[in-house]
């Protein structure tokens, strides 16, 4: 995504599904970076957060801490928290937002992974194991 554009944060990025550069599911902006310039413009935009530890942050309240200390435990080997894509990673951004980047690269991906293989994975009729 090039040049400056006017986004509607709550309207058209969060809770937005992210989709690889081959049309494949890779995450959820849960909440976005804004660098403010020193010059007094408006923010800007500069990364899109993903994952449990950004909505934690987003939500607050019970359901945030509870939602921060489920995203540590299940962090452990994802790096980030939470994971940043810059918006240099942003293709474009219409009724999902996609990136250049493969499924595998979107920092939230082995939390992703977490919650599929050692929950998802164990609910009967989820296609994970019998």
């Amino acid at each position: 995504m090039t040049g400056g554009r006017e986004l509607l944060l709550a309207l058209q990025l969060l809770d937005r599904q992210i989709v690889d550069r081959d049309g494949r599911l890779a995450g959820k902006v849960d909440d976005v970076e804004l660098t403010v310039p020193d010059d007094g413009r408006p923010p800007v935009v500069t990364a899109l957060l993903t994952g449990q530890g950004a909505l934690a942050d987003r939500l607050g309240g019970r359901l945030g801490r509870f939602a921060a200390i489920v995203s540590r435990r299940l962090v452990v080997a994802s790096g980030d928290r939470p994971g940043r894509v810059p918006l240099t990673a942003v293709a474009e951004v219409g009724n999902h937002v996609t990136v250049a980047l493969d499924t595998e690269d979107v920092p939230n991906h082995a939390v992703e992974a977490a919650v599929r293989d050692g929950i998802i994975g164990h609910i009967p009729g989820s296609g994970g194991r019998p």
